[in-house]
């Protein structure tokens, strides 16, 4: 493990230093170098130029995903659940997922306004699909023997779907909030593109038309870092999840 971890940095070692030597024959405006990229990123969290945007995309990524995964999880669950529920709304579901949301943004910016509001509504939009599709799989897909198990130990319908069914499919449900994470930045950052004068993606935005390419490149790299700490926060909930599953059906 240890070994891959080195060789993975040593890559990136390398591609810094190719991509600082390419960089040197060509427009600061085209490519800009790396050590460009950095000083102008360090320069802004210095000044506290890039703080309020980061907290306001953050705000739109956490409101976002907590009601996209809410609803996805309790819709998936009602769906997985009653067939003719999964019947009834599986073709709208995947209706509205199939029109892309930057084509839908500008009716929610209309709707309402250019404030946080819109782009909360736009990132649990995107979140909602994974969650809700990996959530019905899990609850649909369960072990029947054990379902067998359950219902001659007479238990509840309430009681197979909280201490069996939710338990078992809690990897898929977890893999669907990992994806769902990742996808809440994506739909923050493109409701910021569409209106907004606040966030990364408005800044991007501001750096493209002020055609300064360090700054859209330092500010891509905050989205980055942004990204891969909430799917980090994530996974650290799963491995908690997972943790006290176990250590219950120890103490069992």
């Amino acid at each position: 493990m240890k070994k891959t971890s080195l060789f993975s940095c040593f890559l990136f070692v390398i591609i810094l230093f190719i991509w600082e030597e390419m960089a040197r024959g060509i427009s600061e405006l085209v490519l800009p170098a790396p050590s460009t990229i950095i000083t102008t990123l360090y320069d802004g969290l210095k000044s506290g130029y890039y703080m309020p945007h980061i907290i306001h995309t953050s705000l739109e990524i956490g409101i976002g995903l907590l009601i996209g995964s809410i609803l996805g999880i309790i819709i998936g669950v009602w769906m997985g659940e009653a067939a003719i529920v999964r019947k009834i709304l599986s073709p709208y579901v995947i209706a509205s997922q199939a029109v892309p949301k930057l084509a839908l943004a500008p009716l929610f910016i209309l709707w309402f306004g250019f404030g946080i509001q819109s782009k909360i509504v736009i990132t649990a939009l995107i979140c909602f699909f994974p969650l809700m599709e990996n959530t019905v799989t899990a609850i649909q897909y369960t072990d029947s023997q054990k379902i067998e198990l359950f219902r001659v130990l007479g238990a509840s319908r309430w009681q197979m779907l909280f201490h069996l069914k939710i338990p078992s499919g809690l990897p898929s449900i977890m893999a669907g909030f990992r994806v769902a994470a990742i996808l809440a930045v994506v739909g923050a950052v493109v409701g910021e593109f569409i209106g907004g004068s606040e966030g990364l993606g408005a800044m991007i935005i501001a750096s493209q038309g002020m055609m300064d390419t360090p700054m859209m490149f330092s500010i891509l790299i905050l989205v980055t870092m942004l990204g891969i700490i909430i799917y980090q926060f994530v996974y650290l909930i799963e491995k908690r999840l997972f943790r006290y599953k176990r250590d219950h059906h120890k103490r069992k």
